[in-house]
């Protein structure tokens, strides 16, 4: 059985139309991810599915059941973790685990022990007795997500997980949450970062303005929407306003070309013969970079824009 179901998903802020009548499904097990910029609907389906805002129509059912009428059942069986970290600053790290597992009417001893494994979990059994306030912001997430686990949840939600970390601390996070994976826990996660999705999502759909505009596992997306390889050219500042004629130039070398505000994309399936083609007709970028396509082409190929626009 799936572990969430929404069919018809909406929700509406006065007149705004946050969420547009999404269809999801969650399997258990897998992880699954809402990919999409900021103002797509993301936080707002994450926050129905945690039975902190009330749908405004269409189905949802989250264990089996339905969050209007049973939404404290189904916060019992959740983890959380937040885009912004809510940890208790006067509080010890241990502390923060031992105190919020009490909610959950665990026993002092077993909170303790629980506490202690996921401390090790997350590496930060070196801090346990530290106060949380001088944590780096790596540490703190670990923490909150080391948290949103004390609980033994069915169904852990991440919302944007690695916003405002450092690469190092997002790596670090990554490997956590793949090891959450290995262990067979459900994972359900925002982000706006493509490499983050591809990392760690089995499966996940792609919003914009509310509406799910695409669906399938990070593979399947890229096949489906870009080609296997995508040439980057950059030009110096003052061809910037030539793109639009140099794009013209180079018809037909790419199954598709892109024309963004500083560079131009170029989409084929053999980078090296479509730089070497670009040299031939006479173009000479500032800088060439042939890279394979990511989550970020499909969602310009669907939407004309990047997800940092």
């Amino acid at each position: 059985m799936a572990l969430i179901t929404a069919r018809g998903l909406q929700k509406r802020f006065g007149d705004l139309t946050a969420v547009k009548g999404i269809d999801v499904q969650v399997e258990p097990g897998e992880a699954f991810g809402f990919l999409g910029p900021n103002g797509a609907g993301k936080s707002s389906t994450m926050k129905m599915i945690g039975c902190v805002s009330p749908r405004t129509a269409g189905e949802l059912s989250i264990l089996g059941l339905d969050p209007a009428t049973h939404a404290a059942e189904i916060k019992a069986r959740l983890g959380v973790v937040p885009q912004t970290d809510n940890l208790d600053v006067e509080l010890s790290v241990l502390e923060n685990l031992t105190v919020y597992a009490r909610f959950f009417g665990i026993s002092r001893a077993e909170a303790r022990r629980r506490a202690l494994e996921l401390l090790e979990f997350v590496q930060l059994t070196e801090r346990a007795n530290d106060r949380v306030e001088p944590l780096s912001g790596g540490m703190k997430r670990r923490l909150t997500i080391a948290r949103a686990l004390i609980n033994e949840p069915e169904i852990v939600l991440l919302d944007e997980p690695t916003t405002g970390l450092d690469p190092q601390a997002r790596h670090l996070v990554w490997e956590r949450l793949f090891r959450l994976k290995q262990r067979g826990v459900t994972l359900v996660l925002t982000t706006h970062y493509m490499d983050e999705a591809e990392q760690l999502c089995d499966r996940l759909v792609v919003m914009d303005g509310g509406k799910i505009v695409a669906e399938g596992s990070p593979r399947e997306l890229i096949e489906r929407h870009s080609t296997r390889e995508v040439v980057e050219l950059r030009f110096s500042l003052n061809e910037m306003d030539e793109l639009g004629s140099i794009a013209e130039k180079l018809d037909g070398i790419a199954q598709r070309i892109e024309t963004l505000p500083d560079r131009l994309l170029l989409y084929a399936a053999d980078g090296d013969a479509a730089i070497a083609e670009v040299h031939a007709r006479g173009v000479v970028p500032a800088s060439v970079l042939a890279r394979r396509s990511t989550l970020e082409d499909v969602f310009l190929h669907i939407t004309g824009r990047t997800l940092v626009d």
